[in-house]
């Protein structure tokens, strides 16, 4: 199977890999990554590198491995369901509350919709016209597949772009819901703790060794049972699952995280209190509009079954009214 793409105005300066994975969401990365090692992608004819920057013109062809490796036809939007909840919207954002369960981009083990493909189907369904050529409707910033909690997703290139520079400078203003094992003595505290850098690859750790990086949690506790306790967290920088990170390393990993969690305190937390997932929640988020500056805060209150689980692990928390 054979897909051809040209390079339009709009799309040049990118990189060969992400111009490709715009237009083939559905197939895995490793399998883009190996066509293009087997020269089954071409650029105006000449075998094609990864990281090689698009020109204006340029012509790309993909010789599909499989069948089954080709993308699939993308659903008409009104088949698309809508797991989100709406929040707040104007014609340069979209604010809103993710259920757990539901990742924001396709990826590696991710199967069926994402908060990406709910999203542009809301938007189509409301018939937004895309002035911008090559831009999408995206999420400009990240949160666990098993977080819920406030999102805000871009539907303008400006909003991407001045979104993109505001969350990597760490202006937003980030509040979380946690529920850690174990008691805590003070009633808040920091965790300033170097984290090795997620995404680093084995080639870089042997060239240079393990990146370390600049990592601050502030906590503040705000009940406790006599075997958990509720948490409100800040983040003041952004690395990749910094609060699960946090406080398994102080020995108050959070109840329910399957990957960091204490496994049998998770299993018995399921039995006795009924929680079922992650108690990680992202319940606040303060940022300056992208474009107008205008002060916004985002409010997400704590899911049903998360708030159901409380009195069953002895803690007493009523819920404070929205700012």
């Amino acid at each position: 199977m054979k897909l051809d793409f040209k390079v339009t105005p709009d799309a040049a300066g990118q990189r060969l890999d992400k111009f490709l994975r715009k237009r083939m969401e559905n197939m895995p990365l490793s399998h883009l990554y190996k066509m293009v090692r087997t020269k089954k992608v071409r650029v105006n004819g000449a075998r094609a590198e990864i990281a090689q920057l698009l020109e204006s013109g340029d012509e790309i062809t993909v010789h599909v491995l499989s069948q089954a490796a080709a993308p699939l036809p993308p659903k008409p939007a009104s088949a698309v369901g809508q797991d989100f909840k709406v929040i707040y919207e104007d014609e340069h954002i979209l604010a809103c509350d993710k259920p757990t369960g539901l990742a924001i981009h396709p990826g590696s083990g991710i199967t069926g919709e994402t908060l990406v493909d709910q999203a542009r189907a809301y938007f189509e369904r409301q018939g937004l016209q895309q002035a911008d050529g090559e831009f999408k409707p995206s999420p400009a910033h990240r949160l666990d597949r098993e977080t819920s909690g406030v999102v805000i997703v871009a539907k303008t290139r400006q909003a991407m772009v001045r979104l993109t520079e505001m969350f990597t400078a760490g202006e937003p203003d980030k509040t979380y819901l946690a529920l850690a094992k174990g008691r805590f003595q003070k009633d808040k505290g920091s965790i300033d703790l170097r984290l090795p850098e997620h995404q680093q690859t084995k080639n870089s750790k042997v060239q240079r060794g393990v990146n370390m990086q600049e990592a601050r949690t502030n906590w503040r506790r705000l009940a406790g049972g006599p075997e958990a306790t509720l948490l409100e967290l800040q983040i003041e920088t952004g690395r990749t699952h910094q609060i699960r990170r946090h406080l398994e390393a102080i020995g108050h990993p959070i109840v329910g995280d399957g990957k960091y969690g204490d496994f049998p305190f998770n299993r018995t937390a399921a039995r006795q209190w009924g929680l079922k997932r992650m108690f990680l929640h992202s319940t606040r988020l303060a940022i300056a509009h992208p474009l107008t500056r205008k002060r916004l805060v985002f409010n997400s209150a704590l899911p049903e079954e998360l708030l159901q689980s409380l009195p069953r692990a002895g803690i007493q928390w009523t819920t404070p009214p929205p700012e």
